[in-house]
C-alpha cells in the first residue's frame, strides 16, 4: 500500500523529551504501513542516535537518517522531505507529541477537501498557539477568508507534490523565522488550506527546562533581518493593498508592538530593551509605512506602533509599566444543572494597579485613560494612532482546558456589555466596562462537537479589550450561591461522573470527568444516619434509601458494596439512582439474611466508562443489622471493631500475627 503521510521529524539532543514523540507516532490510528516516521538526526551529542538506531530496527514504518550538524531545523527538514515517499509531509518538532488519530484525521479532512495544506487544531502546554483560527472547521481556508496568517508554525500537513512543484523548501543553516518563510509561501500558493478544529492534533510543548529553541533569546540585528525575508514572500505574491497590509500587518503586531508591550518589555535588561526597540523601529520605517497596516490593529497596538515609529523609547517603556499591571478578572455569579448542561454565568472585566479600569466619554466618542501627559497624547494622536476605548467589541469567553494535555475549547456563550459609572471621585463622563457572559458547558459536546475526554479540565475566563487579550482562572472569585449549587452529575452513555470541584489551594472552579480525583468523596461526607431511610420487615428484605449530591436526568444503574469491618468478604447489591429535587435519591433492596447479625461499611460505586466498572466511595453511614434482619443506620465511625485499620491487620499473613501476638505476650 502507497505511503499516505510521511512525518519528519528534526532531531537535536533531545534527552528524555522525545520519548512522548515516539509514543504518539507509534499510536497512530493510521495504519503503520500508511505512513512512515523520518527522524533525521542533527548532529546530536546525546544518546539519542542509538534510540532512534533502536527504534527503527524494531518498527519497520521508522526511518533515521544521521548527519552533520547544520545548526537549526531548516536543513534536517529539507532532508526529510527529500526521503518522504508520502502523499503528504507532515512536521513534527522533536519535543512535541501527536494526538492519536491526527495523522489519519488531518489526511483524510485534506483529501475531502482537496487541500495543499492541512493545520490541525494545537494545543500549548507553556506555549501560545493560534485561539480564533481554531473556533471552527475551515475546510476551505485562504489567507483572506480565515486568520491563517496567525499559525506561522510548520506543524502543518503539506502535499508532497505541492511542495515539489513550487520549489518550496526551508532556508537552511542557523537563522530565526525560517517557518515563517517556509508557511507564508505555502499560503499565498496553496490552492486551499483545509483547518481542522474539532479534533486536538498537534501538542506543542515548553520543555521544563525551558531549552526549545524558540525560547531563546535572539539577536535583534539577525532576528528582524531574517523577518524581512519573510515580507519579501509577501512582496513577492501579492499586490499593493489590503491584501499585502493585512498580511504585514501580522508581523507589525506580534513580532513587534506585542515584544515592546507589558512585561515582555519591561522584564528584558535595560541595553537588550533599547536594542530590541532600535531595530524594531528600523523595520516599521523602512517596510510599515502604509498607515493601513496600523490602522487595522486595536488603538493601544497603535498606539505602541506610532511611539516606535516616532523614536518614543522612553514613552513606550512608560506604556508598557502601566499596561503589565493590567489584569483580567471573571466572577461566577451562577452555576447550575439544567438537565444534561452545565450552566455558567460570569462577569469579567479588567484591573490595573487592582482597581477596575475606567474609561472616559470626549466628544462623543468613548476614550481610553492612557498614563501620558498631554504633549504626548498629542503627538500619539498626530502619528494617527487613535486613542478609541473600543469598549463596543469587548469580548468575554468562557475556555476549558485539560490540565495534562492543554487542550482546549470554547463554550457557546452570550455575551452582554454593561457600562457602570466609575468609582466615586471619577466625574461623570467616566466608567467601568462589565461584560456579563451567560454559557454553558455540555459534557457530551464540548469537545467541539465531542464529549470531554476523562481528566481534570480547569475553567478560565478569556477577556478581549481594547487590545488587551489575557486569560485568568475562574471560580475563585464567585457569589455566595454558587458553593450552595455545586454539585456532580451524571452524563453519557455509559454513564459517567462529572464533577465541578474548587481547587485547592487557590479554590479555583475545574471539573473532574470520569473519577480522575477522588473528590465526589468530599461530596458525600454530610451524609448522616438521619439522611438514610431503611424499611424493614422481619426475616424479609429492606429497602435503603437516601439522597445524594448527584445530578441524573434519569433512572440509572448503580451499585452497593457491603463490607463488614476486620472481614475481606463483601455484598454487592444493585442501585438505581433517580432524580430528585436539585439531587438524586439512591434506592437499594438489602438481602436481610445475608447481612443479618453484622455491622457494614457501605460502598457507593458510580459508573465509569473508563474503567468500564464502578468507581467506589466509602460512605460516612454504615449499617448495623441484626440476627433476626432489622437494619439500622449509624455513622461509620461507630461500627463495631476498627473498620478498615482492622481490616489491613486481618490481611497479614497467620504467621506475622502469631509472632505479633507471642511478642505482645512476653512483653
Amino acid at each position: 500500500m502507497s505511503v499516505k503521510v510521511s512525518v519528519v521529524i528534526p532531531v537535536y539532543n533531545p534527552g528524555r523529551y522525545i520519548e512522548d514523540c515516539i509514543e504518539s507516532l507509534l499510536r497512530q490510528s493510521l495504519p503503520d504501513d500508511e505512513y512512515e516516521a523520518i527522524f533525521v538526526n542533527d548532529g546530536s551529542t546525546d544518546e539519542t542516535p542509538a534510540r532512534l538506531d533502536q527504534l527503527a530496527a524494531e518498527h519497520e514504518h521508522v526511518q533515521v537518517i544521521h548527519q552533520e550538524p547544520s545548526g537549526w531545523s531548516g536543513k534536517p527538514r529539507n532532508v526529510g522531505i527529500a526521503a518522504a515517499r508520502g502523499e503528504f509531509v507532515m512536521f513534527v518538532d522533536n519535543d512535541d507529541w501527536l494526538g492519536d488519530e491526527a495523522l489519519e484525521r488531518m489526511y483524510e479532512y485534506g483529501v475531502a477537501n482537496e487541500a495543499d495544506v492541512i493545520i490541525g487544531k494545537m494545543a500549548g502546554k507553556g506555549r501560545p498557539v493560534p485561539l480564533q483560527l481554531f473556533r471552527v472547521n475551515r475546510p476551505r481556508a485562504n489567507v483572506d477568508n480565515a486568520p491563517l496568517i496567525d499559525s506561522l508554525t510548520p506543524h502543518k500537513m503539506f502535499r508532497k507534490d505541492f511542495l515539489d512543484k513550487h520549489a518550496i523548501r526551508f532556508k537552511e543553516g542557523r537563522r530565526r523565522l525560517e517557518d515563517h518563510v517556509f508557511v507564508a509561501e505555502t499560503y499565498l500558493l496553496a490552492s486551499s488550506v483545509a483547518v481542522l478544529s474539532d479534533y486536538v492534533c498537534y501538542y506543542h510543548v515548553k520543555r521544563e527546562d525551558a531549552s526549545n529553541a524558540g525560547f531563546q533569546r535572539f539577536d535583534p540585528v539577525g532576528y528582524f533581518t531574517n523577518l524581512r525575508e519573510a515580507l519579501d514572500v509577501v512582496e513577492r505574491n501579492t499586490q499593493p493593498g489590503p491584501l499585502r497590509d493585512k498580511l504585514y500587518r501580522r508581523w507589525l503586531r506580534n513580532e513587534m508592538v506585542e515584544r515592546l508591550r507589558g512585561t515582555r518589555l519591561t522584564t528584558l535588561p535595560d541595553d537588550y530593551r533599547k536594542e530590541l526597540f532600535d531595530e524594531i523601529s528600523a523595520v516599521v520605517n523602512e517596510r510599515m509605512t502604509s498607515p493601513a497596516i496600523a490602522a487595522g490593529m486595536q488603538p493601544t497596538q497603535q498606539i505602541v506602533a506610532a511611539l516606535v515609529a516616532a523614536g518614543k523609547f522612553a514613552e513606550t517603556e512608560e506604556l508598557a509599566r502601566w499596561e503589565g499591571e493590567i489584569r483580567p478578572t471573571g466572577r461566577l455569579e451562577e452555576m447550575s444543572w439544567d438537565g444534561g448542561r452545565l450552566n455558567l454565568r460570569v462577569t469579567a472585566e479588567y484591573e490595573v494597579a487592582h482597581a477596575p479600569i475606567t474609561f472616559r466619554t470626549e466628544d462623543g466618542e468613548d476614550q481610553l485613560n492612557l498614563p501620558f501627559d498631554a504633549a504626548t497624547l498629542e503627538a500619539v494622536r498626530a502619528a494617527g494612532a487613535s486613542t478609541r476605548a473600543t469598549v463596543d467589541q469587548a469580548d468575554a469567553s468562557i475556555v476549558v482546558r485539560e490540565r495534562t494535555t492543554a487542550a482546549e475549547f470554547y463554550l457557546p456563550a452570550e455575551l452582554v456589555r454593561e457600562r457602570v459609572p466609575a468609582p466615586d471621585g471619577a466625574d461623570d463622563t467616566h466608567f467601568r466596562l462589565l461584560l456579563r457572559a451567560t454559557s454553558y458547558l455540555d459534557p457530551e459536546t464540548a469537545a467541539g462537537g465531542s464529549p470531554l475526554g476523562p481528566g481534570i479540565w480547569d475553567f478560565y475566563v478569556r477577556v478581549n479589550a481594547c487590545g488587551w487579550g489575557k486569560t485568568a482562572r475562574l471560580g475563585s472569585l464567585r457569589a455566595g450561591s454558587v458553593d450552595t449549587a455545586r454539585r456532580g452529575a451524571l452524563s453519557g452513555t455509559p454513564a459517567r461522573l462529572v464533577l465541578p470541584y474548587w481547587t485547592d489551594p487557590y479554590n479555583n472552579l475545574s471539573l473532574d470527568v470520569d473519577h480522575a480525583t477522588n473528590r465526589f468523596n468530599a461530596d458525600v461526607r454530610a451524609l448522616t444516619p438521619d439522611g438514610v431511610t431503611l424499611k424493614t420487615e422481619r426475616g424479609s428484605a429492606a429497602r435503603l434509601s437516601f439522597p445524594l449530591p448527584l445530578r441524573v436526568t434519569g433512572d440509572t444503574d448503580a451499585t452497593l458494596r457491603f463490607k463488614a469491618p476486620a472481614r475481606s468478604d463483601d455484598v454487592q447489591v444493585p442501585a438505581v439512582l433517580a432524580p430528585a429535587g436539585e439531587g438524586a435519591v439512591l434506592t437499594a433492596e438489602l438481602p436481610a439474611t445475608l447481612l443479618a447479625g453484622r455491622d457494614w461499611e457501605i460502598e457507593l460505586g458510580l459508573p465509569s466508562a473508563k474503567r468500564g466498572a464502578p468507581r467506589f466511595t466509602l460512605l460516612p453511614v454504615g449499617l448495623r443489622v441484626a440476627k433476626h434482619g432489622r437494619a439500622t443506620a449509624l455513622p461509620a465511625a461507630q461500627l463495631a471493631g476498627t473498620g478498615r485499620k482492622r481490616a489491613t491487620a486481618r490481611s497479614l499473613p497467620r504467621r506475622v500475627l502469631g509472632r505479633i501476638r507471642r511478642a505482645l505476650v512476653r512483653s
